[in-house]
């Protein structure tokens, strides 16, 4: 498994007392320290790759909002520091450099330890913590880049990937997947929501939702999707806020659920892309629930990835 992270995610600094702080970038370091893997430093994303789902203006707002010192808040939940654009481009160029690394046939998995998140990103709207939309341009640089004829997304985060589906929408080459609480912020991922291509599904679960629950709910109709639409990469929006013990949600999953959840995704990527798949942080935000499921996602992605 190839892991990129970057310093630079250590100077996205936010408010005191904000979930998405520089401790979940530390306590993930923490959790991989011990594992063998190919580490690479996350380059800068470039606007080439950007602009396959941003407009410039939405570059343009970003780069302008950047302050020289404090914070600048672009809503209530999301701020950039002096460090949070260099940080956010690391986290878009670790995500496309992933993709290259996979689809270059330099390991068949990678995982990207970067912050700020992106899948709250809609299309000009920076949001819930997130600039860019990492996940999709990801997607989109295989697609346009690599010219893959599918690709899936598979977003396990405890909140919807409103952004991704934004970014995604009208992308038929691109089946987009969600299982979130709702309700619950951004209020977005109901199940009639499908993507103008019907490439997008929508799986919306209640406060309290276990993982028994959800294991039914991913062989039920998560699996069978992926299997029909044949994508030739899987990506995953790698949220940990679905466990049990995050501040910010009341779903019920364990550590083991991640594990169980990550080897079920490989078995569908053995049988439909040569094991292919991607991976980038998104939420997660009780740090000691954080490090151990991503330590048992990493964990599982490494052996699979040989």
């Amino acid at each position: 498994m190839i892991y990129f992270s970057h310093d630079d995610g250590l100077n996205h600094e936010t408010p005191p007392g904000h979930p998405e702080q520089v401790a979940r970038l530390e306590a993930i370091r923490s959790a991989l320290a011990g594992f063998d893997l190919d580490r690479r430093e996350a380059p800068l994303g470039e606007d080439a790759d950007i602009l396959r789902c941003h407009p410039q203006s939405h570059i343009d707002h970003i780069v302008g909002s950047a302050p020289t010192v404090g914070w600048r808040s672009i809503d209530a939940d999301t701020h950039m520091s002096p460090g949070t654009l260099t940080a956010a481009r690391r986290a878009v160029g670790g995500c496309t450099a992933a993709v290259d690394g996979v689809l270059d046939g330099e390991s068949r998995t990678a995982f990207v330890g970067c912050r700020p998140p992106g899948h709250h990103a809609e299309r000009e709207t920076a949001m819930g913590f997130c600039f860019f939309g990492n996940v999709a341009i990801a997607a989109k640089r295989a697609l346009d880049h690599h010219g893959l004829a599918r690709v899936a997304v598979v977003d396990f985060d405890v909140h919807h990937g409103n952004g991704t589906q934004d970014l995604l929408w009208d992308e038929g080459r691109a089946l987009f997947i969600s299982s979130h609480q709702m309700p619950l912020y951004p209020g977005s991922g109901h199940a009639h929501e499908r993507g103008a291509h019907d490439n997008v599904l929508n799986l919306p679960l209640p406060g309290g939702t276990g993982g028994h629950e959800m294991r039914l709910v991913y062989e039920d109709a998560v699996f069978p999707a992926l299997l029909a639409f044949r994508p030739e990469l899987i990506l995953i929006s790698a949220g940990f806020d679905a466990h049990r013990a995050d501040p910010l949600a009341g779903l019920m999953w364990e550590t083991e659920d991640f594990t169980w959840l990550t080897a079920r995704l490989c078995d569908v990527a053995e049988a439909v892309c040569g094991g292919r798949i991607v991976s980038t942080l998104e939420g997660g935000y009780d740090l000691q629930a954080l490090g151990a499921s991503v330590a048992a996602h990493a964990a599982v992605l490494k052996e699979r990835g040989a």
